[in-house]
């Protein structure tokens, strides 16, 4: 009898020539077949037969599909969120921003919250988890996104604590709130990205014109008005971006600083 054991390290070996992470890969695939969480299966379930479906996870996983859009979830902060194809995948560096935002509001908390493209909730529902009595906002334009986040939100202890409205940024947003959250697109139309990523996850959510800026043009110059007193916004940029979005947060009216990922890159700008 194979054991799942020895087939991780094959399907290990098959993955690495289409990722970066081959064995993390293999692992979450397997899980996610075993109908168990990774961490289950990696102290009690390794000697197990290979489960049913596993091959056919691992070939998906070959033709470059991302392993959230396969499995159907991505763990994001301290949550796990439903995905699928229509919304950008969620990614650990977002989570700079949960960071930035829990050291602003160190000993307090946050009242109100506002997610501008919120995809499957990704930012606002980590939020919400983070302090349990704020309400939030979260803003998309997809609607397909907006599917996902309904029901990701229905958690116990969300669903009446959200919103959800389909909008195009900050257009028609009335009130204040103590936090914002933003990750725009801020990929240039012209930038090569990995194939995963360009054959799978929404164009809309990737790109903003030739210099990646086009959304922040339009967000930052509304935060002002937005903004409760002693508040900010937490906005995801590219690793190069730092001195333009900075320099658009100045133009507001607004005081900036800038905040690196794990990897040491600049990865959100907090204004106010």
């Amino acid at each position: 009898m194979t054991t799942l054991r020895h087939a991780l390290t094959r399907a290990t070996a098959r993955i690495a020539s289409v990722s970066d992470s081959p064995r993390l890969d293999a692992e979450l695939l397997a899980a996610h077949a075993l109908g168990c969480s990774r961490e289950t299966m990696l102290l009690a379930r390794l000697d197990d037969p290979v489960p049913a479906g596993f091959e056919t996870l691992v070939d998906r996983r070959l033709t470059h599909e991302p392993v959230a859009y396969i499995t159907g979830s991505r763990a994001f902060w301290t949550i796990d969120l439903l995905v699928g194809p229509g919304v950008l995948v969620p990614r650990a560096d977002s989570e700079t921003l949960i960071e930035a935002a829990v050291d602003h509001f160190a000993g307090r908390a946050p009242g109100r919250i506002l997610d501008l493209g919120t995809g499957p909730g990704t930012l606002l529902l980590a939020a919400l988890a983070e302090w349990p009595g704020a309400t939030g906002l979260g803003v998309d334009a997809s609607v397909q996104a907006l599917a996902y986040a309904r029901r990701n939100g229905d958690a116990p202890g969300m669903a009446d604590r959200v919103t959800w409205a389909q909008g195009d940024w900050t257009a028609g947003i009335d009130g204040r709130f103590d936090l914002i959250l933003a990750n725009p697109p801020y990929i240039g139309t012209g930038e090569v990205l990995p194939r995963e990523v360009a054959g799978h996850e929404p164009a809309g959510a990737l790109f903003a014109g030739a210099d990646g800026l086009d959304d922040y043009r339009r967000i930052v110059p509304d935060l002002p008005r937005l903004l409760a007193p002693d508040g900010i916004a937490a906005i995801e940029i590219g690793h190069r971006q730092g001195d333009a979005v900075l320099a658009l947060v100045a133009a507001a009216g607004l005081p900036a600083r800038l905040v690196r990922d794990l990897g040491g890159r600049p990865r959100c700008v907090v204004a106010g």
